[in-house]
């Protein structure tokens, strides 16, 4: 009698392995500013714990990408998303009070620091817990200059910015962005006003975070940040994504013309250095 499982094993099996929601989306977003067309039907995702750098020209769309998401603009077309809810469609966006929900959601370190001269650092750090997140002041304190410690800063506690280098107010930027613990983290081209040695600093903290699986979005001109910290690279162009795909892939064998003059630089100098 034949073995009827026999059969039956020797067929292949079909495993489907189930991908993670992505922590954010974006599909076929647009963003106009009058008759200025900034975003032109941009797509991308995020998922649970990736590192994405968007990067391009100055004037590429990349900041209003980012703004977008947290809605501090509007899109005029499209769908964002984040962590599976739909913040913004076709130019409907979340009213006043969901917007505030959304942006404890997701930080975002913007390229100046926009920390508040008259307190200190653990003021700056402890006030979203104190305004938003409703913290005891004792305890938003305390968890203040423990992110503070996070980030390399838990001396500059009671130092007022004004006494802080660049890299370290925007250290302190970082730390008050992750306050409220969010589920993702925007970063608009944070080293942009600084200079090499304090952009080291900065880019020394948000490789740290990229290893801790935080869900980051990165604007930047920092190749090297991104080819060291990131899981894939966006290069977006006169508001439209040209190249996505593995750092190295896009940085150093991009089928796009386009992304291959912007990253020649780069890869000439690397292999000068080589």
């Amino acid at each position: 009698m034949a073995d009827s499982s026999s059969g039956a094993s020797s067929r292949a099996i079909e495993v489907r392995r189930i991908e993670p929601h992505p922590m954010l989306e974006v599909s076929g977003v647009s963003k106009s500013f009058g008759d200025v067309l900034v975003l032109r039907d941009v797509s991308l995702s995020v998922a649970p714990g990736e590192v994405v750098v968007v990067i391009g020209p100055s004037g590429s769309g990349k900041t209003t990408l980012l703004r977008c998401i947290n809605l501090l603009e509007e899109p005029t077309e499209g769908v964002v998303e984040v962590g599976g809810e739909v913040v913004s469609k076709d130019g409907e966006c979340l009213h006043r009070a969901r917007r505030v929900q959304l942006r404890q959601r997701v930080g975002m370190v913007f390229q100046s620091f926009n920390l508040f001269q008259h307190l200190t650092a653990a003021e700056n750090v402890a006030l979203p817990l104190l305004r938003v997140g409703k913290v005891e002041r004792a305890e938003a304190v305390r968890r203040a200059v423990d992110l503070l410690g996070r980030v390399g800063l838990a001396d500059k506690a009671l130092e007022l910015p004004s006494r802080l280098s660049g890299g370290q107010q925007q250290r302190v930027a970082i730390a008050r962005a992750l306050a409220l613990r969010p589920v993702a983290m925007l970063f608009d081209e944070p080293t942009s006003a600084l200079d090499p040695e304090s952009s080291a600093e900065v880019l020394t903290v948000m490789k740290e975070l990229s290893t801790e699986g935080i869900t980051m979005l990165v604007s930047t001109h920092e190749v090297g940040f991104a080819l060291d910290a990131s899981d894939r690279i966006v290069f977006i162009d006169r508001g439209k994504v040209v190249q996505a795909g593995p750092p190295r892939e896009v940085v150093f064998g991009s089928a796009s013309e386009r992304a291959r003059d912007f990253f020649a630089g780069f890869v000439r100098l690397g292999k000068t250095a080589g």
